[in-house]
């Protein structure tokens, strides 16, 4: 169970990657044409703003797309939540892994709630002819935060492989 000061650390991420998220977002619909790239380094890295109405990749599901994704955002958090409920006392990596996730789901979630047209994205991505879905702040926290959730739950499975066997006693007779 995470301590006072963990769970202070980790709403204090969420704060900040949430409020980055949000600022950046406001400041591309504020400055940037729409789905016209301005160049950053050339060709490969440009601010689009775009409007995706779906999820990651471009992934949509008809007219219900943005209830279904604020609904599917809505279980993650529940999710996430209980999982910091669990997280053991010192695991830091969990405890900034979660915190990410949730900052970007919530970051994504107000997108949808306060507009129709979708997530806002404006970070923009080409290596010739390798185009990555065009992606913002909080798609960035999820995936690093994903990732280190992967990590962290992957080395605690080797150390419950290598925790030894609980010796088994046998009752007494009597």
């Amino acid at each position: 169970m995470v301590s006072g000061t963990e769970q202070r650390r980790f709403y204090g991420v969420v704060s900040v990657v949430l409020v980055l998220d949000l600022a950046t977002k406001l400041v591309a619909e504020a400055l940037l044409p729409k789905y016209v790239g301005v160049p950053v380094v050339g060709e490969v890295f440009q601010l689009r703003l775009v409007y995706n109405p779906g999820a990651a990749f471009g992934l949509h599901l008809g007219e219900y797309s943005r209830w279904i994704f604020m609904g599917l955002s809505l279980a993650a958090l529940f999710v996430l939540g209980s999982m910091l409920k669990t997280t053991r006392k010192g695991d830091w990596v969990r405890l900034y892994a979660l915190a990410s996730i949730c900052a970007g789901a919530a970051g994504n979630l107000v997108d949808r709630v306060r507009s129709s047209r979708g997530v806002v994205d404006f970070l923009d991505f080409n290596l010739g002819a390798l185009h990555w879905p065009t992606f913002n702040v909080a798609d960035t926290a999820i995936t690093c935060g994903a990732v280190a959730l992967a990590l962290s739950l992957w080395e605690e499975g080797k150390q419950h492989e290598l925790a030894p066997a609980p010796e088994v006693v046998p009752p007494a007779q009597p």
